[in-house]
């Protein structure tokens, strides 16, 4: 029951921040589902391997995957999938936490906070950046080809 619930939200953020984004209104399902995966990625690992970056990071290597594969299918651009696909992934908490632990002058606990925050957000970018580049090479390889 709870994955379920947690498959439900995923998709509405996710379509939701679409709607925010202005994404077309024909991609806002398919938005839903990129996010909906990723989150789904993230958070079996996270409860298996209970490595939060190492989680993010594959997540997010799913979400520009799934992204790429579907900009290509429906012709459109991949940012409209990757930008609405992450917004699950993104530590927004934790950095509130970490502001707030500063504001109170709680150093030590903001520090962490800001350092964990940081490192997710790095594994985000690091997903994305190594899906692109597989499909890169995978589209030069296809290329050579013909």
């Amino acid at each position: 029951m709870e994955m379920i619930e947690q498959l439900i939200m995923s998709f509405l953020a996710t379509a939701a921040f679409g709607i925010l984004f202005n994404a077309p209104r024909n991609s806002l399902l398919k938005c839903g589902f990129v996010g909906m995966t990723g989150w789904l990625v993230y958070y079996y690992l996270e409860k298996h391997t209970s490595n939060v970056v190492s989680a993010t990071l594959a997540a997010a290597f799913v979400v520009g995957f799934i992204s790429h594969m579907l900009a290509k299918q429906y012709r459109g651009p991949v940012i409209i999938f990757s930008v609405a696909g992450i917004i699950p992934l993104v530590p927004g908490g934790t950095f509130y936490n970490a502001m707030r632990h500063f504001v109170v002058i709680d150093y030590n606990s903001a520090l962490s906070l800001a350092g964990r925050a940081f490192l997710i957000s790095g594994a985000i970018a690091m997903g994305l950046v190594f899906s692109e580049a597989l499909n890169h090479i995978y589209r030069h390889v296809n290329s050579s080809k013909r």
